[in-house]
């Protein structure tokens, strides 16, 4: 790609949405994707919500070939902490010439609106490419894809436990509840992806242990 391409940073959680974001601006190649932009909490060493390793975290940028720009935040972390936190980095981002923050949000328009209303005047535009599109679709666009990914984290009230750790593949989309989205979009499930179009290598792990932490059920993977 040329250098005259806008730089792209992309908002990375480790989970499927926002590979397959990365995935798919790859593919249309009108932004030049420099980095990933990740918040860790920081007394664990962990990616935030999903509860993934940083050593996995590293190894998805690794294999994704982006560098990793990590956004240290407490536990528990008000509001006003983590948007100073990323405003700072949004600013620093934009000192690097970086003008596009590339978002795997999928329909939820609060969420939308929050990202562009603190984006406004930063200097950088929010990017949504899997917007609007059916969740049932990109679901199975997305396995179709190669992409493989896990359950690393579920809400126990809207998914049963067992499902802690389960693979995103179609029989997880045949076996959904009703009511269930089938990217989990409302918040029903989180996922760490370990390989796919967007990798150059596939990242091993193994499965740990499932612990109920905050009213969530988490999975834990270690690297193999």
């Amino acid at each position: 790609m040329g250098s005259a391409s806008p730089k792209a940073v992309v908002s990375w959680s480790s989970g499927k949405d926002s590979a397959f974001a990365l995935s798919e601006v790859r593919r249309e190649g009108s932004l030049d994707v420099v980095g990933l932009l990740t918040t860790i909490t920081r007394d664990f060493h962990r990616v935030s919500m999903h509860g993934v390793r940083e050593s996995l975290l590293d190894a998805q940028a690794g294999a994704a070939g982006l560098p990793l720009h990590k956004v240290e935040i407490p536990s528990p972390c008000p509001n006003p902490v983590y948007e100073a936190a990323m405003g700072a980095a949004v600013a620093r981002l934009r000192a690097e010439g970086v003008t596009h923050l590339v978002f795997g949000d999928l329909f939820l328009p609060d969420i939308r609106a929050y990202r562009e209303t603190r984006l406004a005047g930063t200097g950088i535009t929010p990017v949504f490419p899997l917007w609007a599109r059916p969740t049932s679709t990109l679901a199975r666009a997305m396995i179709e894809s190669g992409l493989e990914a896990r359950v690393v984290c579920l809400d126990p009230k809207k998914l049963p436990r067992s499902w802690a750790g389960r693979r995103f593949d179609p029989a997880f989309l045949r076996e959904l509840p009703p009511g269930v989205d089938p990217c989990g979009e409302n918040g029903e499930f989180h996922t760490f992806v370990s390989a796919g179009p967007m990798f150059s290598r596939p990242i091993r792990v193994e499965e740990g242990e499932t612990v109920e932490r905050d009213g969530f059920v988490f999975t834990d993977l270690r690297p193999l």
